[in-house]
């Protein structure tokens, strides 16, 4: 009995510090694992990044996940992060973790449908303060039971700091062409993100498909 308790203890344990997590792949990645921290136990396809409250040009990106066939793969997670309007990621004095802390609070998760969709809802990002660096959110995909990786941030095609000197540094397609041109309808900025799973990532295998 006391054997049991303490395979249950070590168990527990480990999936409490990150052991029991999908591992990182397609390094280096630095703060790749700040993806579990503050994930929510139930996800849908759609999800708020940032707030209704937040200022700034609402955006909505929507996306298909896709495995190396181009088919659709439901129950992947995909996780995204993004500083504010004005080109900042907004703190909260209670994260701990320094990671997670630096890459703010306008974040959030949604699981893809049955169709491999998803949505979120959030505002268009400034550029960073005084720097070149286009407007950009943040990707990361994690293949539930096989590994986490980041993606191409999503970048717009009519931002001029996007230039081609930029495309070329920054462009590299893991998982798929992150360029997107923004359309916007009734003051709303929609832009399209297809996330095709493992391709041009360091060390990924092909995973079975999540149960749901």
């Amino acid at each position: 009995m006391r054997i049991v308790l303490l395979l249950g203890l070590l168990l527990a344990c480990a999936a409490a510090s990150g052991q029991a997590r999908e591992p990182v792949i397609g390094l280096p990645c630095e703060g790749c694992e700040a993806v579990f921290d503050g994930l929510p136990a139930q996800l849908s396809s759609r999800a708020r990044i940032a707030p209704k409250s937040e200022p700034g040009a609402p955006m909505v990106v929507v996306g298909r996940v896709l495995d190396a066939a181009g088919r659709p793969r439901a129950g992947v997670v995909v996780y995204a992060y993004q500083t504010n309007s004005q080109g900042v990621y907004p703190q909260s004095p209670s994260v701990r973790d320094p990671e997670t802390r630096r890459q703010g609070t306008l974040r959030a998760w949604v699981r893809s449908d049955a169709a491999g969709r998803y949505a979120f809802d959030t505002i268009r990002p400034g550029s960073y303060p005084g720097e070149d660096v286009p407007e950009h959110i943040h990707m990361h995909v994690i293949e539930p039971g096989c590994s986490t990786y980041y993606l191409d941030d999503i970048m717009f095609a009519d931002d001029p700091k996007l230039t081609r000197k930029q495309r070329d540094s920054l462009v590299r397609e893991r998982g798929g062409d992150g360029v997107s041109t923004p359309a916007r309808k009734d003051g709303v900025w929609y832009v399209t993100r297809d996330i095709h799973l493992g391709r041009n990532i360091p060390g990924h295998r092909a995973c079975a498909a999540p149960n749901r």
